[in-house]
């Protein structure tokens, strides 16, 4: 099996920074898009940024200029620098991957059991 497990959330004020790591490890062949999700209460899941194989990126407008994903291939790792935070970035964030595993099933989608970011006012 395959399991993604995050690190690195917490309360923070406004203005602060935080970075957030996603350890992938299991049965895995090779790791294509990586990206980071999070979910404020009463609101949908929405993707926050996403890092390709290739090291290509895209960000919500929301986090552009703010924060920044980053991999680590040889470690099958992800992380998300966040700076400036603000009140509204208060989320549970998860990670994502589509994974190719030992046993070959291509674009297999798995998830971190999230972590807590808290920004205070």
């Amino acid at each position: 099996q395959v399991q993604l497990v995050e690190s690195g959330g917490g309360l923070v004020q406004a203005g602060g920074s935080l970075r957030l790591s996603c350890a992938a490890s299991g049965r895995i062949l090779s790791i294509n898009a990586m990206s980071w999700y999070r979910q404020a209460p009463g609101k949908q899941r929405e993707l926050v940024a996403l890092i390709t194989s290739g090291g290509s990126t895209n960000y919500v407008d929301s986090v552009k200029g703010r924060f920044t994903i980053s991999r680590d291939n040889a470690k099958n790792t992800v992380y998300l620098q966040m700076n400036s935070l603000k009140p509204e970035d208060t989320a549970v964030y998860y990670c994502n991957a589509v994974i190719t595993t030992t046993s070959g099933r291509a674009g297999v989608i798995f998830w971190g059991q999230g972590t807590q970011v808290t920004v205070s006012s």
